[in-house]
């Protein structure tokens, strides 16, 4: 193999996403040949030299991605662990499999996709592949996110402009939504729009800077992938030329 960077290495392996290598690498937590380094952008020869995080060895396995799309219910964090709460992880069992599997198919270590709220639903994508997961995530490629929200009290034109433009909230920059429909009903409203970036709960924060309140969010599409007839609960395999 060709020298890769071992930030990228250790997300190709399925070990985190590339941003957490670089974490893990800053704190120290990854040896290269025994030896701990803290330098970004090494390059390793991954058929030669002996990458280790938090002491265990990351054995180089020939690339066996899996892409897996999620309909997430409320209540579930979008992390591995349950440390704050149930893991979405904790429903990729056969049973919540929407369709049929192998006997024998077995489910490799995958982690989620970006991130969405413990009171949000919908759409959720999970791998072991640290590129992809790298390229849906950056701010800088723009992957698209849709989502459906219904907010009381009904929605006042007015503050279009506002929500699809720049706002600072609690001193922090989020970069305007883009609202494609609304629909309006007594005293409530709901719309379909679109974001590229992904900050802590941020449809939720902006709507309620502009004085409403979120009833349910809902995320329907990530990139080209749809959450189409996927049942709450449920998972299905996909394929990563529907998602790129």
């Amino acid at each position: 193999m060709e020298p890769v960077r071992i930030q990228k290495y250790l997300a190709d392996q399925g070990v985190c996403s590339r941003r957490r290598a670089e974490e893990l690498i800053a704190n120290g937590k990854v040896k290269l040949n025994g030896r701990i380094i803290t330098e970004m952008g090494i390059k390793i020869d991954p058929d030669q030299d002996v990458v280790a995080v938090y002491g265990k060895e990351i054995k180089n396995k020939k690339e066996n991605f899996v892409y897996i799309a999620l309909n997430k219910p409320a209540g579930y964090i979008t992390s591995v662990t349950d440390n704050q709460g149930k893991s979405v992880t904790n429903l990729l069992s056969r049973n919540n499999y929407q369709g049929a599997l192998a006997h024998d198919w077995k489910l490799p270590r995958v982690f989620p996709v970006g991130r969405l709220d413990k009171d949000s639903d919908g759409l959720v994508l999970l791998t072991n592949d640290g590129e992809l997961t790298n390229l849906i995530t950056h701010p800088r490629y723009e992957h698209e996110k849709e989502y459906i929200i219904t907010i009381s009290p009904q929605f006042d034109p007015d503050d279009k402009n506002e929500l699809e433009s720049t706002m600072i909230i609690d001193g922090e920059e989020m970069s305007g939504l883009k609202i494609k429909n609304v629909s309006n009903a007594p005293n409530q409203s709901t719309l379909v729009l679109t974001l590229t970036e992904g900050k802590n709960r941020q449809i939720r924060r902006m709507f309620s800077a502009l004085k409403y309140r979120t009833l349910e969010l809902t995320r329907t599409r990530i990139n080209k992938l749809q959450l189409k007839n996927i049942p709450l609960g449920k998972w299905k395999l996909v394929k990563k030329e529907n998602i790129i």
